[in-house]
């Protein structure tokens, strides 16, 4: 089993580094995006300057009575974006890191792209 776990990770890290690769040629903020097995986070950062301009996350008040993690998923994406707006932030680079885009991370690039940002 521990062979079949660090395969897992060997994958994921390849995947990462894969989607990172691509990203680096872009000169725009960038949404990264975490998912925990309750919860999804969101960033915007400025790479040139180190700085998280706008963050948020499904652990957040406004999303707590949502059940379904897809919707609340999609939910901070739309308000990711609206922040991003108010910071006059429309075109992102979207770092999905290593996860597949499918479920929750795909329900929230759904969001931030119905949000007004363009990537």
């Amino acid at each position: 089993m521990n062979s079949e776990l660090s395969n897992t990770n060997r994958k994921r890290e390849k995947r990462a580094l894969r989607v990172r690769k691509s990203i680096k040629r872009f000169d725009r903020p960038r949404v990264t995006v975490f998912r925990s097995l309750k919860h999804l986070y969101g960033q915007v950062i400025d790479d040139a300057n180190g700085l998280t301009v706008v963050g948020l996350g499904s652990y957040s008040k406004e999303f707590k009575n949502i059940k379904d993690r897809k919707e609340a998923a999609k939910k901070v994406g739309l308000k990711l974006a609206e922040l991003a707006a108010s910071k006059s932030i429309k075109e992102v680079v979207f770092d999905r890191g290593y996860y597949k885009y499918h479920g929750r991370v795909a329900a929230f690039a759904e969001g931030l792209r119905e949000g007004g940002l363009s990537f």
